[in-house]
């Protein structure tokens, strides 16, 4: 059954658990799910609601108004979210095709509930396997010199495709400002470095070099500042002076496709908040 996703970030203070329970239930809900975050240094506090919407005596249009009292009196931002909206999104890709082949797998068998209107890359390579799932792509070949003549050919297709939400897999061209302002809060992207360490190209090389004896990956939404979104999700692998590069870069690979598969998820089903520069997810 189709369910109702309140998410919540206001200034902790004594009553905020009661009035919510007590809203929902005063519409004759059913609470299915509640997690909940106290954030002892910020002095804030963040929670997740699931609730049936079967039985439930307001409309969908009409929950978010009716909470506002609730959250203007403490001074609360909450946004309303249902569990049978499907997303749209958009899958941007460069030469490297393992995460998008991975994502594209995922939403065909169900295990990540999206629409993908569309697969947009700076390389042709990748048509024959958005072809095979049914997705338009779109070959944008972008250079230093074209950047925002390429930038403005893609915000034409995710305007006109009415994309919620844009996935880079392995994009490896740096979006401007203003592409990344209006889709604020709305890109994730897969970092091929458990981040802060090695930011920017060849974090294996640079790992390798420095003989670490774990790597990792990033997930993170996309912010002006260069790989310093806040944090979605991460997972390492480790690793010995008896591995070379190539086998670094194939480990990391594998992470790849599952911590930006997870991170998708986590946005998916509404349960990031963001919190300045960093997330607090409800997994």
């Amino acid at each position: 059954m189709p369910s109702a996703v309140l998410l919540l970030n206001a200034p902790d203070r004594a009553g905020i658990v009661a009035e919510v329970a007590a809203f929902v239930a005063a519409h004759g809900g059913n609470i299915i799910h509640a997690d909940q975050h106290r954030d002892e240094s910020a002095g804030r506090f963040r929670q997740r609601i699931e609730f049936d919407l079967e039985g439930f005596g307001l409309a969908r249009e009409a929950i978010e108004p009716a909470f506002a009292p609730i959250a203007e009196k403490y001074a609360m931002h909450a946004s309303v979210h249902f569990s049978d909206a499907v997303p749209r999104i958009a899958i941007m890709a460069s030469r490297e095709p393992h995460c998008l082949v991975d994502l594209l797998d995922r939403v065909a068998v169900g295990d990540l509930v999206a629409d993908v209107r569309a697969v947009i890359a700076n390389v042709p390579d990748h048509e024959a396997i958005s072809g095979f799932h049914g997705v338009p792509y779109h070959y944008l070949p972008v250079t230093a010199e074209t950047r925002d003549e390429q930038e403005a050919q893609v915000l034409e297709v995710l305007d006109r495709e009415q994309v919620d939400l844009v996935v880079l897999a392995r994009y490896m061209r740096i979006l401007s400002e203003e592409f990344v302002e209006r889709y604020r809060r709305r890109i994730i992207n897969i970092h091929h470095s458990f981040l802060p360490a090695f930011p920017g190209a060849r974090p294996y090389h640079r790992a390798y070099d420095r003989g670490v004896k774990l790597i990792g990956v990033t997930a993170h939404y996309v912010t002006a500042d260069l790989d310093e979104g806040p944090i979605i999700e991460q997972d390492v692998a480790r690793v010995s002076h008896r591995e070379s590069v190539h086998d670094l870069v194939r480990k990391g690979r594998d992470l790849e496709k599952v911590v930006l598969a997870r991170a998708l998820r986590f946005h998916l089903e509404h349960r990031t908040i963001i919190c300045g520069r960093k997330t607090v997810v409800f997994a």
